[in-house]
This record gives structure tokens, sequence and C-alpha cells, in this order.
């Protein structure tokens, strides 16, 4: 939310749950200091935690009349290598190393491991590199004998259980949704999650697949693609079209890919999304360092500031609010990087390059607003919506003024507090006529201390504000004395 003396934030917060979030007061505070949406990692936990934490997010949300938003992370088909009999092992270069991949493969010791995918040793060939640990250790696979994966260990390093792998240039044959995601899938539905985020998608069909399970569950999250599997570069754009959002998920991307090239490629991503009209997530080891310390690296604080300024919807905090030491000072360092990188963005829509022969009447309208409010000095861009899709086409155009989207559905306003410049505001227009739904939205922002007399302001609304899709009509209005509207004009 934000006041007539306040600085609105555009950027949104996402923050993890667990561990360091469950401590007495410890939720309550890192939603107050500005988180937008919460993560429930369903690679960890139990079930009925996560439907214990995203209650209390409810709770809390509604206490404090804030709109918080709840994402589930799935899991995915993570390829991990199985326990060391000591927990840990540590590797030296030269050394061989196997990969064991049958089912009754003793613990691993400084020799082998087991590995929790037994397909692994049909997808390598001779001369792959494997990577461990998010690359921390890297294998070449020197020959395969008897389901066994035999390796040279090319960097020194420490193992323990449990960890990932990946292939150097990805292709591994994995679908993106286990048997274990399925259940979970009905997990979210039962917590009325608002987002599920689709791990190690690889395609259209991946994200079609998750789709058809939740609704056949009783529910309609957004849906998130996570951009980590190189076989998801190829196929980037279906994948954005068969979502509602994307997350640049720059772990095991970056395993995959190398790190020389995820720079561009993260930019490259959130570009293509904007274009796309989806929102988009950057998202991992963004403020690191901070899961051991009070303040940021310099480098952490460009890294966020840099996805902030390419126009990221979202950044997101992982384990630096689930399981760090100081989560509250995480996010308040989050908010403060985010609104600095702000003060930087320089909005310069070039309509010549916007799309034409627009199929959508919400969508025309949101980017006559958008032109509207860089030729014309107006307070804000209201809109009077029920399902969110006119805030987020105008989202997209990142306006130089702040979004005030109204709704009366509060799944519609939770999803929308993962859109950049949007700002979600419980109202209801139902039976109201256009005209006066404009003035009542006006006295309404006017009375929570967002307008003041001589503010002028666009709205966008449509003749059946019941229907979905249904935004058809833009206003230009002044706010008049005592938060009237005046000079009321259809545009």
């Amino acid at each position: 939310m934000v006041d007539r003396t306040g600085v609105l934030r555009r950027t949104r917060i996402i923050a993890t749950l667990g561990p360091a979030t469950d401590a007495d007061g410890v939720l309550e505070d890192i939603i107050r200091a500005g988180v937008d949406v919460v993560r429930l990692n369903f690679s960890h936990g139990a079930p009925e935690q996560h439907a214990a934490r995203a209650a209390a997010v409810r709770n809390i949300a509604h206490r404090l009349g804030k709109e918080v938003g709840v994402l589930v992370d799935l899991q995915g088909p993570k390829i991990r290598i199985e326990k060391f009999a000591e927990g840990r092992v540590v590797l030296k270069a030269g050394q061989a190393f196997a990969l064991v991949c049958k089912a009754d493969a003793p613990p691993g010791d400084i020799n082998q491991v087991p590995m929790s995918y037994l397909g692994l040793v049909n997808d390598v060939v001779v001369g792959d590199t494997l990577l461990l640990d998010d690359g921390l250790v890297a294998l070449r696979v020197e020959r395969i004998e008897d389901q066994t994966i035999h390796t040279t260990v090319l960097t020194d390093g420490a193992l323990s259980n449990r960890k990932g792998l990946n292939r150097l240039g990805g292709g591994l044959s994995l679908g993106a949704l286990t048997d274990q995601d399925r259940e979970h899938i009905k997990h979210a539905a039962a917590i009325d999650a608002d987002f599920l985020a689709v791990s190690f998608c690889r395609s259209a069909a991946d994200m079609e697949e998750a789709r058809a399970l939740a609704l056949a569950a009783g529910a309609k999250p957004h849906l998130v693609a996570k951009i980590e599997r190189t076989e998801a570069i190829a196929a980037l754009g279906e994948i954005i079209d068969a979502s509602d959002a994307v997350m640049v998920a720059r772990g095991d991307l970056g395993v995959e890919i190398g790190d020389a090239e995820l720079p561009g490629l993260q930019k490259k991503i959130i570009r293509e999304a904007l274009d796309r009209n989806k929102v988009v997530i950057t998202a991992t080891q963004m403020l690191q360092s901070m899961v051991d310390n009070p303040i940021p690296t310099r480098a952490e604080v460009l890294d966020v500031a840099n996805a902030v300024i390419d126009g990221t919807d979202a950044v997101m905090l992982s384990q630096e609010s689930a399981s760090g030491q100081f989560p509250v000072k995480a996010v308040e360092s989050m908010v403060r990087i985010c609104l600095g990188a702000e003060r930087q963005f320089e909005m310069d829509t070039d309509f010549e390059k916007a799309p034409r022969n627009l199929q959508r009447v919400d969508q025309a309208i949101a980017m006559a607003s958008m032109f509207l409010a860089e030729h014309i000095k107006v307070r804000a861009i209201i809109a009077l919506t029920e399902s969110g899709g006119t805030a987020r086409y105008l989202s997209r155009f990142r306006a130089s003024v702040p979004i005030f989207a109204l709704s009366r559905h509060e799944p519609s306003r939770r999803r929308m507090a993962m859109m950049r410049d949007v700002v979600p505001i419980n109202f209801d227009s139902r039976g109201l006529p256009g005209r006066q739904a404009a003035r009542e939205a006006i006295k309404h922002l006017f009375g929570l201390g967002l307008l003041a007399d001589g503010d002028r302001v666009l709205i966008t609304s449509g003749d059946h504000m019941e229907q979905h899709g249904a935004t058809n009509t833009l206003r230009l209005l002044e706010v008049g004395q005592g938060g009237q509207a005046e000079g009321l004009g259809v545009l």
C-alpha cells in the first residue's frame, strides 16, 4: 500500500517460508516489512506444515489489511545422489568415483554413491560432465558398466547426502511432474494456493498437464513455469504462452548452461515474458550472504537492482528467509534495494513497437491508458477489474504512475500482488453503472488517502463489471473537493 507521503514500491517481493519464519512474530514481521507473496517450498516439509503456514499468512494478512499471495513450489524431478554411510565425503580431483544406479545399492563412501534416479545410466554418455551440488563438484563420465557410471573427479570438493546432480548442457529425460508432484497439486488445491510453480518444465505440454491436474483438483491457481532446464530455453516462447508467469530459476539453470551465459539469458527471459504479457520472477541466491550476515554484499545489491531495472515483476528470497539468521533484515534489504533501483528506472515505452491488431478490447484499453499516462500528467491509473486481467495488461507497459486495481474478488487481489506497479484494493462495484462505479472508486481511494483534491486519474471499467474480460471504457477524471469526481469524460 502507499500513502501521500510514502513512496510506492513497484517491484514485488516473494519470501520463502521455513523454520526461520516459524519463530514467534517473524511471519508477521516479514509481512509488515513488505512481503507480497509467500513461497511454500514443497521440496521440504510435510503438507500439514505448509497448510498451517498458509493459514497463518492469510490470518495475518487479513488482520493487517494486506493482500498477500501464496505460491506453492513443486519439487519436480530433481536428480539427487542418495546418502553416504558417514554422511559426507571429500573428493579429490583425479580420483575415480562411481554413481550406482541400482535400487539395492549400499550407502555411499569415498569411491561411490547410489543415485535416486536409476535411469541416469541411460541418459549419459562417455565424455559428459556431471555437476553436483550446484556445480561445486564436477565429474567426467569415463565409462558405463553394469548400471554404474564410472567417472573421474574434476574438482576438489566435499559432497554430502542428497545433493542435486545436473548434466552440463542439459538433456536428461525426466518429465516435469512426478507422482509426488501430482499428490502435492491436490494439497495446493486444498489450501487454495494462488500460484503453482512447476519445476524443471521442458515444454508447454508440461504446463498444460499441471493446469489440467489443478483443475481436476478443483483449483485454478496461476501457473508459474520455472525456467531451469536447457530444453526450456529452446521452447521458451511456447512455455511462456502456456503459463501465467515465469521464474528465472538461476540455480539449476546456471549449472546447466554455465554461469557466463546466465546474465544475458536472464535479461532475455524477462524481456520475452513482458512482450508476451506475462508476469516474471527473478530468483535464487539474490541475497545469499544474508543467510549468515545482517547486510548484503555490494555484488548482491547490484544483482537485485539490475533485475529491477530490467523490469522483473518480482524478486525472490529463498534460504535467506526460510532458514537464514536474519529473515526480517533480508526482506527490509530487498525493499531498500528495490526502491533504490526503481529511482534509476527510466520508463520510456516505445509505442511504435507495441503489438498491432489486438484481439482483446481490455488489452487495447490498457495500451491506450498507458499512452495517455505518458502524455497527460495523472496521479494514477485505476482499473475496475474482476479477474485482474486488465491490471496485468496495464502493468506490462511499465507505467510512471501506480495502478490501483479494484476488485471484489479476494483471489484476484492476491494474484495481482505479484504484478509490478499494481496495488490491489478491495472494492465492490456490483450493480453500479460505469459512471457511478468510477465516481465511487474515486471516493474510496480518496478515503484511503491515496488520492487528493486536484489529482487527475485515468480509470478503466466495463459496462458489465460482473463479467471477466468486460473492460471496454477509459475515462479521464479529476478529483474534486472531498473526493468527488469532476470533469468526468469518456475517452
